[in-house]
């Protein structure tokens, strides 16, 4: 039998959304284990604590193991080469949505090439129904009460209505401004 093929899927998931879902479930068709890694990403203030973003992505990928799939979710903070060759992943799994995402994600392939050229970076399309979902998007669309319940699961809504209805109206207002 051959070598364990193990992807990461780095991210902030901030929050998860069905794109990512659908990114997993896919990448799960060539891979052995696809390791979702959270992201710590503190630079990009997220709106969730990577505890919340950690449980919120574990409560979705619960729903997918049950076909006996191996999916596991790990937090990290280091970089994603040495996260990668610490969980012995030969795979970086992105999601691409559009032409606009491929500069970035082109430039980091080649990033991490250089860094560590035995880990092989794949890049997957965004299925049809799900190339405009973004993370921020999402949050932007929640924080002014429009309907997000298309682009993340039930589970997820939960956790977002909880945080809007928590949260500092003057924090929800200046970050929409912001972007």
């Amino acid at each position: 039998m051959g070598k364990n093929r193990i992807g990461i899927y780095p991210g902030t998931f901030d929050p998860i959304t069905n794109g990512h879902i659908d990114i997993i479930t896919r990448a799960m068709k060539f891979l052995d284990e696809v390791i979702v890694g959270v992201a710590e990403n503190a630079g990009k203030d997220p709106m969730f604590s990577l505890e919340e973003r950690v449980q919120m992505v574990e409560e979705e990928i619960a729903a997918l193991n049950g076909g006996g799939n191996h999916i596991r979710v790990i937090p990290f903070s280091n970089l994603l080469m040495d996260f990668a060759i610490q969980n012995q992943a030969s795979v970086i799994l992105r999601g691409l949505r559009a032409v606009s995402d491929f500069e970035y994600e082109f430039q980091m392939a080649g990033m991490n090439a250089r860094i560590h050229p035995a880990i092989e970076t794949v890049f997957l399309m965004a299925s049809e129904r799900h190339q405009f979902i973004s993370s921020r998007l999402v949050k932007e669309v929640g924080r002014l009460g429009g309907d997000i319940s298309h682009f993340v699961s039930p589970r997820v809504l939960a956790h977002m209505q909880v945080h809007f209805e928590n949260g500092d109206p003057k924090k929800l207002i200046q970050t929409f401004e912001e972007n």
